[in-house]
């Protein structure tokens, strides 16, 4: 198994005959390779040279394996990259410990050559792959519809739209472009009316961001807020933030109670709401404007979340609205 362009392989581990012994054969089959006697050795290697893939014991002396993953992890430039467990151990408190921690990867000792060559293909095969299906989903991407300053028409209502939210950034002139303003048409006839000329029939979009205020999850929440409605996934969100999916599950459930894919759920039925009350487009564009590919498994969440298929959401809520504009209108 030989690569095109070499591939840099990390090895830590404290037994100078098994390290070399896997360095060795490593070599021999075409990868650069590059050996740590121990975890603080082995994070220093890492970030300086940015491996295509670690591998690491976890028993060693001042730091364990699982607080060199944890650490790797924690850095930007070494979050992503793929990372095997090789370890004496095999219990399933240990696996699940290395797996909940992000560890892509677990073998046992005594390993022969070729299994940690199959599980270094596979790891390495699935980063390649992740990365290109990101970048060519990426490239064909649609532009979300509350992206960028521009003003959208969605059915009838002129909204106003600032930049894409982000996590706890609102602050003088950039709280008041998140203040979107919906008006309502003036008339049957299609007739816009300036939000100056008729300010008793606004309709406020809140500004406020659904998500909560961590700095630490910054990045995770803004890259949700700007492709919500792409149809993103986990892994998607874990890729674009340089962690693996097991460990930003971890990361952001330990910190808000909620999973990455609720968050993505959690978005895409704040902006159902907004479509559902303020357009008049049909259940079915919504769905897919939103990231939907099938109508019934966004209807199905919908329900869950609201207690209402959208539809009757929709004629509820917006029999509401146009109670308050009454209200307004006779004040």
């Amino acid at each position: 198994m030989m690569y095109e362009s070499p591939k840099k392989i990390l090895v830590i581990e404290d037994d100078n005959v098994t390290r070399n012994l896997y360095l060795k054969g490593l070599e021999a089959k075409g990868f650069d390779t590059i050996g740590a006697n121990n975890g603080v050795a082995g994070i220093q290697q890492a970030q300086e040279h940015i491996p295509d893939l670690v591998i690491c014991d976890i028993t060693m002396p001042d730091m364990d394996g699982y607080n060199v993953l944890t650490t790797l992890r924690q850095d930007p430039l070494t979050g992503i990259i793929p990372f095997i467990f090789l370890t004496g151990s095999s219990t399933k408190a240990d696996v699940r410990k290395a797996m909940e921690l992000g560890a892509d990867d677990y073998l046992t000792k005594p390993s022969t050559l070729d299994e940690l060559l199959r599980a270094i293909a596979i790891r390495l095969q699935k980063q390649a792959t992740l990365q290109y299906w990101w970048a060519m989903k990426s490239e064909k991407a649609p532009k979300s519809v509350f992206a960028d300053n521009t003003t959208a028409i969605v059915g009838g209502v002129n909204v106003s739209v600032g930049n894409s939210v982000g996590v706890g950034e609102a602050s003088g002139t950039e709280a008041s472009r998140r203040e979107a303003v919906a008006t309502l048409g003036a008339s049957a006839s299609g007739t816009e009316t300036s939000t100056r000329e008729a300010p008793d029939t606004e309709i406020m979009i809140p500004p406020k961001s659904i998500f909560p205020y961590i700095p630490q999850l910054k990045e995770v929440f803004d890259f949700i807020e700007a492709h919500y409605h792409q149809g993103i996934t986990l892994c998607d969100v874990a890729v674009a933030v340089g962690y693996s999916p097991a460990y930003l599950t971890n990361r952001v459930a330990k910190q808000t109670g909620e999973t990455v894919n609720c968050w993505i759920v959690k978005r895409r039925m704040a902006g159902a709401r907004f479509l559902l009350q303020n357009d008049d487009q049909t259940v079915e564009k919504i769905a897919k404007a939103l990231g939907y590919q099938d109508v019934s498994h966004f209807s199905r969440q919908f329900r869950q979340h609201h207690g209402l298929p959208p539809q009757a959401w929709r004629k509820e809520h917006q029999l509401v609205s146009q109670k308050q504009v009454k209200f307004w209108q006779n004040c």
